[in-house]
Formats: C-alpha cells, structure tokens, sequence
C-alpha cells in the first residue's frame, strides 16, 4: 500500500514500536506537574456527566466501535480546531495542553464501568496519542490498554504514550469511571520528512469527523 510506503519513509527509526518513553519527551514532566489543574476541572464536569457528548455523537465514524452511552468524551481540540466553549469551560485544561508541541486533538475519555473498547487501529502513524491518567479506579490493572502484543495500566498523574496505528483496545474492568486527558500530537521525525508530515496531517484534518 502507497500509505505503508510512505510511513516506511517518514518514521523508519521506529519500525513497529508500541509505546514510547514518556521521558524522552521534554514537556511530559511539565504536564504531570499540573495535573491536579486538569483533574479539578474534570470534576466540575464529571458532576454533569450526563450532559457530554457520547463519542459516536461527535464523531460518527466512532459507532462501529461504541453504542450508548458508555464511552464520552469532552473535546477542546479536534484536528487542530479549537472547541472555544469547551476550552472556555476548562481554561487551565486548555493552557497545559497547549505545552504539547503539535498538539491536534485534546479531549477528556470517559468510560463508564465494565467497559470493553474493541480492537481498532488508528489511520495515520504520523500522530502520537498521549494519555495522562487523571481518574483511575482501584485495583492497578483493572483499567488497562493494549497495543499490538504490550499491554499498560493507566495510573494518576501518569503518562502514556503510544502508536494508536498499531491495533490497540482498552478495558476498564471495575465499579467506577476510568477517565484520561486524551492527546493526538504531531510525531517528531527529521526534517524535510517532519514537513511532509504535517502537510498529511493537515490535509487529514480538512474532512469532517
């Protein structure tokens, strides 16, 4: 395929790699020190949890994946485009995400108890998905997501961060909400390909959701 060729040549340095360190990304330190910011506002929200959108109802493209109301989402960023209410309900959400070089989508995930996300995979390798835990339920492990053959529990006030190109699914096997700051960034690589990149990235993000 002319999209495996062209992924080949912008990220060989990788290959197939799953997750990534946190720490070999300068700005993670910075978000993890205000975490406690985000998962204040968080709570405003999660007290009127009814009133967030339903993944499938902002982006259809998602109904093969979610029914009901099981899995929400609170969006401040979309491909690049800010949601001005959103961010205006979540100021200092919105100023910490914007610490993140290429930042391109940011959204609270919510899954409600015993949720099981299905096996998917992510179009484009040329993004990176961040998540920072800010809601996790006892007991470690309960709340888990898979990518390609690894696996990783989210913690709170953690990091992750994965290739969601590889076939990924999540898990929150417990009573209560699993809730993550959610991520898309743009994925470093060497100039002229960095170039190449954003320019299919910014086409990608001309279609509706």
């Amino acid at each position: 395929m002319v999209r495996d060729l062209v992924e080949g040549v912008l990220f060989y340095r990788d290959g197939d790699k799953t997750f990534f360190e946190p720490n070999d990304f300068p700005w993670v330190s910075k978000i993890e020190a205000e975490w406690k910011a985000v998962r204040a506002e968080l709570d405003v929200l999660m007290a009127h949890r009814e009133e967030i959108p339903n993944f499938q109802d902002f982006s259809k493209a998602q109904k093969a994946l979610t029914q009901g109301d099981e899995w929400k989402t609170f969006f401040l960023y979309s491909f690049g485009h800010k949601l001005k209410e959103n961010c205006v309900r979540c100021p200092e959400t919105d100023r910490i995400v914007n610490l993140i070089p290429g930042m391109k989508t940011a959204m609270f995930s919510i899954l409600s108890p015993r949720k099981h996300i299905p096996p998917h995979r992510g179009p484009y390798k040329g993004v990176l998905r961040y998540h920072l835990g800010l809601i996790i339920p006892e007991p470690p492990g309960s709340s888990r997501i898979r990518v390609g053959t690894d696996f990783r529990s989210w913690q709170e006030g953690k990091s992750m961060i994965f290739d969601d190109s590889n076939e990924h699914e999540a898990w929150n096997e417990n009573d209560s909400y699993r809730v993550v700051l959610f991520v898309d960034f743009v994925r470093p690589t060497i100039f002229p390909l960095s170039a190449v990149n954003r320019a299919i990235i910014w086409a990608r993000g001309q279609y509706p959701l």
